[in-house]
C-alpha cells in the first residue's frame, strides 16, 4: 500500500528512509543533509561508500540553493527540467548536503525530477533528498512498485507508488564544472539534444563525481551476454526488434530504442526470477538513447563502459 505525500515528508524529517517514485526509477530516499540518514541508505543497498549520490529538489530555485550555476548549468536546467538530466556543479552548501552524500567530493549533482509525486514529496520536504535507485547495490534498478518494495523496502518508513517508471533508465548525468561541460553518464537525455543547446561536449575525465560507474553495476544474479545473436542452452534470449527471440522477453518487438530502455531493468529482474543460466541480450544499436541502453548492458556484464 501506498503512503500520503506528507507522511513521506515525516519521515524524512525524523531521518527515516523512503521509497520516491520518480520517472527514471524508482529511489530509496533521504535526507541529504542529514549523515546518519544518508548511512543508512549505504547500509540498507551495500553501496561503496565513495559513489557519490543525486540531490533531489523539487525546482530549479531550490537547485541553485545548493549548487553554483553558471550560464551553461541555467540553460541546461530550462531545457530539460523538470526530467532525467542530472547536473554536476560546484558546492554552495555543505550543511544541505552532506559530505557522505558527495563522497567527499567539491561539487553536488542535483535533479529536478519529472515524476509529480516526487516533486511533491520533495515541496513537502523544504530541503534536497539524495535517492540513489532502490535496488541492492550492483542488482537491476527497480522500475516498478513491487520490485522497489521486494528490493529495500524493509528498510523504510513510507513508500510512495507512483506506477511503473515511465523512463526505465537513470537519468543522464552532465558535469558543468570549470566552464566545460561533459557527459559523464549517458541517459534519456541524448547526447546530441545537450549538444543542441550548449554545443560539442569535452572530455572530463571527472566520471568519480556521477554514480553509476562501477565496472559490474546492474547485475542480475545470472551472468549477462551481450551483443548475442542468439540463446545457448539455458539462456534467456533478450530480444531487440521484429522476430527476434520468444516475445514474452523482448526488449522491443519493433525495434523502438525508448520501449526498449523501458523494459530494460524489469525484463533482467524477470528473466533473473527464473534462474537461467545466463541472460542473453541482443545488439542494440549505439545511436541516441541507445549509448544509455548500451551503457547499462556493458555494466551489467561486467564490463568497463
Amino acid at each position: 500500500m501506498s503512503d500520503t505525500i506528507e507522511q513521506a515528508a515525516t519521515c524524512l524529517r525524523r531521518g527515516e528512509l523512503i521509497l520516491l517514485a520518480t520517472e527514471t526509477v524508482y529511489g530509496l530516499g533521504a535526507d541529504a543533509g542529514n549523515p546518519d540518514a544518508v548511512a543508512a541508505i549505504f547500509e540498507a543497498k551495500g553501496r561503496p561508500r565513495f559513489n557519490p549520490l543525486i540531490s533531489h529538489v523539487s525546482d530549479a530555485a531550490a537547485a541553485e540553493e545548493i549548487g553554483v550555476f553558471g550560464p551553461q548549468a541555467r540553460a541546461l536546467a530550462e531545457a530539460f527540467w523538470p526530467g532525467p538530466l542530472t547536473l554536476v556543479t560546484p558546492l554552495r552548501d555543505a550543511e544541505r548536503v552532506c559530505d557522505l552524500a558527495r563522497a567527499g567530493l567539491d561539487s553536488v549533482a542535483i535533479r529536478v525530477p519529472g515524476h509529480a509525486k516526487a516533486r511533491a514529496v520533495l515541496a513537502a520536504f523544504g530541503g534536497p533528498v539524495v535517492a540513489p535507485s532502490a535496488n541492492r547495490s550492483g542488482r537491476p534498478s527497480p522500475t516498478t512498485f513491487a520490485d522497489a518494495v521486494e528490493e529495500t523496502g524493509f528498510a523504510v518508513g513510507a513508500a510512495i507508488d507512483g506506477g511503473p517508471c515511465i523512463v526505465g533508465l537513470e537519468s543522464t548525468v552532465v558535469s558543468v564544472l570549470g566552464g566545460q561541460v561533459s557527459l559523464l553518464r549517458p541517459g534519456s537525455v541524448t547526447r546530441a539534444e545537450i549538444e543542441a543547446v550548449v554545443g560539442p561536449l569535452a572530455d572530463s575525465g571527472e566520471g568519480h563525481r556521477s554514480p553509476g560507474r562501477l565496472t559490474l553495476h546492474y547485475a542480475p544474479d545470472a551472468p549477462v551476454r551481450i551483443e548475442a545473436d542468439q540463446a545457448r542452452d539455458g539462456e534467456i534470449l533478450l530480444g531487440f526488434g521484429a522476430g527476434v527471440g520468444d516475445a514474452r522477453w523482448s526488449l522491443s518487438p519493433t525495434g523502438d530504442l525508448r520501449e526498449a530502455a523501458a523494459n530494460l531493468f524489469r525484463l533482467l529482474r524477470e528473466a533473473d526470477r527464473t534462474h537461467p543460466a545466463g541472460i542473453a541480450v541482443s545488439p542494440i544499436p549505439a545511436e541516441g538513447l541507445g549509448e544509455a541502453i548500451n551503457d547499462r548492458l556493458r555494466r551489467a556484464a561486467g564490463h568497463v563502459g
